[in-house]
């Protein structure tokens, strides 16, 4: 049975969950009290939305409407990633030779802006990369190294004002670092040469050459394979809701986590695949500085690599193991 819009309906998220992150997350959780709003969102637009299917995982409210369509709503404490998803898939229309969202409609509906877009084709890269030869992992890894130079390609255009600004943005990550690490328990070992590395962060990372497109996630839950002849392909790109605009070796961090492993082929198959020959100490050095600022940044649970932490004694010894050639 097909589920009907009541009179209060639309307003039915409420000012807290507007505003508040706990309510919006209890909101996001009951889809009852914001699904029927989303079907009535749809239909408004001329949509069926007899068949939704709604998805579990990301940070918005996400609906599939049929198999062609998704709905995404952003609520307006969140408003910024609307602004980057909107502004984003504008921009790279066209522009890339890798399959990303259509804007098929937009609007806003009690404050809340929202996006129609299509549904790509594919199977999500989370579900497959486990399970491919190691062959077809590098061979994905070059894929994306390839894409991430693409995408920085394209002009900014519009994204050139996505704030905050670049050098604003790495002196506050380098303000909050110790502390953001001492929190999420990162190993004494490791703290201890946090000083040396930001030193060396403020004149290996660049702060005010020309920004490009920064993605922010390039993992396996944000992209789509697909296979032909048993071979495995990056098949498309979605969720652009974390894009700023700044150095060009942050988008190298996503694969290089929870991708690459440490393994030689894979990290020199991402990299050849950026534009880049194999990393000397110096590039080593900046990523392992921007691995430590990414604005999700999580060692203890970001590093793809059994047991790494018994494996290296401090930072120096942990970017050899992580861009291993």
């Amino acid at each position: 049975m097909e589920e009907t819009l009541s009179p209060d309906a639309a307003g039915a998220w409420g000012p807290s969950a507007s505003t508040n992150l706990a309510a919006y997350r209890a909101l996001r959780a009951d889809r009852s009290r914001w699904l029927p709003i989303a079907l009535d969102i749809a239909r408004s637009h001329g949509i069926d939305a007899g068949a939704p299917h709604v998805f579990s995982t990301g940070t918005n409210l996400v609906v599939g409407l049929g198999d062609r369509l998704i709905l995404k709503i952003f609520p307006p404490l969140l408003q910024a990633q609307f602004v980057s998803e909107r502004g984003s898939l504008m921009q790279l229309a066209g522009r890339l030779h890798l399959p990303i969202p259509e804007i098929v409609a937009e609007g806003e509906r009690d404050g809340w802006p929202y996006l129609i877009i299509t549904r790509l084709s594919g199977t999500l890269g989370s579900e497959v990369w486990p399970s491919l030869p190691e062959a077809q992992k590098e061979r994905v890894l070059r894929q994306i190294g390839e894409t991430i130079a693409a995408v920085q390609r394209a002009p900014l255009g519009p994204l050139a004002g996505l704030e905050p600004r670049w050098d604003v943005f790495m002196r506050a990550q380098m303000q909050r670092c110790r502390m953001r690490h001492t929190r999420l328990g990162l190993a004494p070992k490791f703290l201890a040469g946090l000083d040396d590395l930001l030193r060396d962060a403020a004149t290996l990372i660049p702060m005010d050459a020309p920004p490009v497109i920064l993605i922010g996630e390039y993992i396996p839950e944000n992209f789509l394979l697909a296979s032909r002849d048993d071979q495995w392909s990056l098949a498309g790109l979605f969720d652009f809701g974390d894009v700023r605009a700044g150095w060009r070796d942050y988008d190298l961090l996503g694969p290089s986590a929870f991708m690459s492993a440490g393994r030689p082929g894979r990290v020199c198959s991402l990299l050849e695949g950026f534009g880049y020959a194999k990393p000397d100490f110096a590039l080593k050095r900046r990523l392992m500085a921007l691995m430590l600022l990414h604005h999700a940044s999580d060692l203890n649970s970001h590093i793809c690599i059994e047991g790494w932490q018994d494996k290296v004694s401090d930072l120096v010894e942990l970017q050899e193991l992580i861009w291993a050639e």
